[in-house]
């Protein structure tokens, strides 16, 4: 078998150039060699076929220079001259690989430059062949080897510095303030982003920590992303998804200045230390640190906002400083508020924010005090009251922001604010808060219940019509996302009880605050939560409910299919829903389990389970009741016809099953859909729309049986 590497002389050596790092052409061909007979697994070098291609006139030495050419030759390489770049492929195949009896088994390609890619195509080469690119990117990418070729970046493997390593140092909580003072947002995203970039216009990052105040609510300015969604408990998570590492300090400006300098002057002492270190903060208390920095020649840079920099560092002639606003598209609040509307005016992902605290609260002091306008001050009072901020400086960062994306508006002292009823957060957040607080209470007056179950809760709030608005109740995380901010901002309490089955066990509940009061009492109507489904037809469900209809069919199917090949009773209602609920939209597994009891087709109850100490709420199916009958009916007939299917040898498919022309009145998609739960049909890889019979299933033997006798 045999190993070829070509080096690519021509693209090599002018990609270094080109990127300013001076090489040493004698260690670049031994390593090249070296490394390539090692990655073919060759005993020796010997064994290896290296080829240096160039056109070598461009190569000639200057007096007292070394010849590449000579040293290519000198390192084992047969050194090839091609003229024309464009020929570059077609004169290696004539010469090497159209002569060679053995098919290629290692091909390793040492270069930058996509010219030898047509190589790869034309090169004779065993089955289990491996293809290396050896290089700055992987030029293979894209082609019909990406996924064969092992790329290996150049730099690397012959242990070349590019850059300099470079160590960045992020006092967050003086960047964030320094933002907001000056009138920008805190978008979290936006500043991982140039933050990152710019680190790299210096160097290779080898350090990248962002100092603050974590998990402490309302330490900070408020912190967003580009929807000007609250991402401050999110912080540490996004940082560290970005390979920036978030230190944890008290909040307060020492803290952070301290625990900065000391790891700085720690890190720098260091042999390896990095030679580029940049602080990201405009304190002047980082002027000494700074200065010890520049003493060990260290390249030292700062990263400040304009207007909140120090004039000491602004005057140390040591030091570069480059503005976050120069290398950051910053946003305004009011561009923020823009941004947050789609092409509608709608506002898009609309989820809690620390806007959802300043409407919140400002209704509940308003409500109290039975006026329109509060103070400014009472209004910050109870921000940091319920934790939504640490002190007054926040609580007025928040509020100037709320004034700059005109939430509230002020009056000409200042000193008294209002609320635009016409914003559309005020409309969205105030309708959110309502619709929850009014299904929580609908709920314990109807049921007569001391709390509402948290999964309940969502699955009622997924079912209200009321929600149903652009970037509005469209997922569990989002009605979750809700009811926590409600919990936070004291409208909701959430307790843990013990499980009625196993104490042992606590689950979330869900509670009024007995202090809260629903700002002007709305009316609101006692909503039924169980429906009479009595004597119902499903042909009449079908046409009320037609999601329901479909789940009543899916429930019966997998529950007989359950019980008759496990010889059990009954079937977990828990397992069942985990195995329907990607069908399960809303409430329409929970009522047609409804609709299946009270028509006399199920039975649900605790059951004692074999494998616990607990018992568990089971499903039974009563077999002599009519809809049993007409959805096992309806399977059988499904079934049946997929047999005969089968039997013909014939493409299974929709189209198909539709073409045998058998008089059933069947919802074939659906049917098409049970059968694909149920493992009794499974799709063809690589054949949209068809499918393969599992003719050994249990359900499709009961019915084969069943036909012959």
């Amino acid at each position: 078998m045999a190993a070829y590497l070509i080096v690519d002389v021509d693209d090599l050596l002018e990609h270094f150039q080109r990127r300013n790092i001076t090489v040493d052409v004698q260690e670049l061909a031994v390593g090249l060699r070296g490394g390539a007979a090692l990655a073919a697994g060759l005993v020796s070098a010997d064994r290896l076929k290296a080829v240096a291609v160039a056109n070598w006139k461009l190569h000639k030495p200057r007096r007292g220079s070394p010849d590449p050419q000579q040293i290519f030759k000198s390192a084992g390489y047969e050194v090839f001259d091609v003229p024309r770049r464009t020929a570059l492929v077609d004169a290696l195949i004539m010469h090497y690989f159209s002569f060679d009896p053995e098919p290629v088994n290692e091909l390793i390609l040492a270069t930058t430059n996509p010219d030898l890619v047509p190589l790869v195509r034309r090169v004779k080469m065993t089955r289990s062949a491996r293809i290396r690119m050896w290089g700055s990117v992987d030029v293979l990418s894209g082609t019909e080897f990406a996924d064969e070729v092992i790329f290996q970046p150049l730099e690397t493997l012959l242990g070349i510095q590019q850059t300099k390593n470079v160590a960045v140092y992020i006092d967050f909580e003086n960047i964030a303030i320094s933002l907001n003072e000056q009138g920008y947002t805190v978008n979290l995203d936006q500043l991982i982003d140039s933050f990152k970039r710019q680190a790299r216009v210096h160097g290779q990052p080898v350090k990248f920590a962002a100092y603050a105040p974590w998990g402490q609510r309302g330490s900070l300015p408020p912190v967003v992303d580009g929807s000007g969604r609250e991402v401050a408990d999110e912080s540490p998570s996004k940082l560290m998804m970005a390979n920036i590492d978030p230190v944890f300090n008290l909040p307060g400006k020492n803290s952070a200045d301290m625990r900065i300098a000391r790891d700085v002057i720690t890190d720098a002492s260091h042999s390896d230390g990095a030679d580029v270190f940049i602080v990201a903060s405009g304190d002047r208390d980082f002027n000494d640190a700074i200065n010890a920095l520049v003493a060990r020649n260290k390249t030292v840079i700062v990263w400040a906002v304009r207007g909140a920099t120090s004039r000491q560092l602004e005057n140390n002639p040591g030091i570069i400083i480059e503005y976050v606003e120069d290398f950051t598209d910053l946003q305004t609040h009011q561009q923020l508020s823009l941004a947050t509307l789609n092409d509608n005016g709608d506002i898009a992902n609309f989820t809690p924010s620390q806007w959802s605290s300043v409407i919140i609260q400002f209704d509940r002091v308003a409500q109290a005090l039975n006026t329109d306008a509060i103070a400014r001050s009472r209004l910050i009072d109870q921000l940091i009251e319920i934790n939504a901020v640490i002190s007054s400086a926040r609580g007025e960062d928040l509020i100037s922001q709320a004034l700059s994306m005109g939430l509230l508006y002020a009056s000409p002292d200042g000193a008294t604010l209002g609320m635009d009823d016409n914003h559309p957060v005020v409309e969205k957040t105030r309708l959110i808060r309502d619709r929850v607080v009014v299904r929580v209470m609908n709920t314990l007056t109807v049921r007569d219940w001391e709390y509402v179950n948290y999964g309940f809760l969502l699955k009622g709030l997924a079912m209200d019509r009321d929600l149903d608005r652009p970037g509005m109740n469209y997922s569990d995380q989002w009605r979750s996302d809700w009811i926590d901010c409600l919990v936070r901002e004291h409208v909701l309490l959430r307790e843990l009880v013990p499980h009625r089955h196993n104490p042992d066990d606590l689950v979330p509940v869900i509670k009024l605050r007995p202090d809260y009061v629903l700002p002007n009492q709305p009316e609101f109507s006692i909503e039924p939560v169980v429906e009479n489904w009595q004597g119902i037809e499903l042909s009449e469900l079908e046409r009320m409910e037609p999601e329901t209809a479909d789940m009543v069919a899916r429930v019966i199917v997998s529950v007989e299919q359950f019980t008759s090949f496990r010889g059990y009773a009954w079937c977990p209602l828990g397992s069942l829903h985990k195995r329907l609920r990607a069908y399960d939209r809303g409430m329409s597994f929970q009522r047609s389990v409804e609709y299946l009891v009270e028509n006399g087709a199920a039975e649900v109850k605790e059951y004692a389970n074999p494998q616990s100490d607990f018992q568990t709420k089971g499903i039974s199916l009563i077999a002599h009741s009519e809809i049993y009958r007409k959805i096992l009916g309806e399977r059988n007939a499904f079934v049946r016809a997929l047999l005969t299917l089968y039997e013909r040898n014939a493409i299974i498919s929709e189209q198909s099953f539709s073409a045998l022309n058998i008089d059933l009145q069947l919802d074939i998609p659906l049917w098409f859909s049970i059968m694909e739960t149920e493992n009794i049909l499974n799709p063809v890889p690589g054949r949209t729309n068809q499918y393969s019979l599992f003719r050994t299933h249990h359900t499709v033997s009961l019915v084969a049986d069943g036909t012959r006798e």
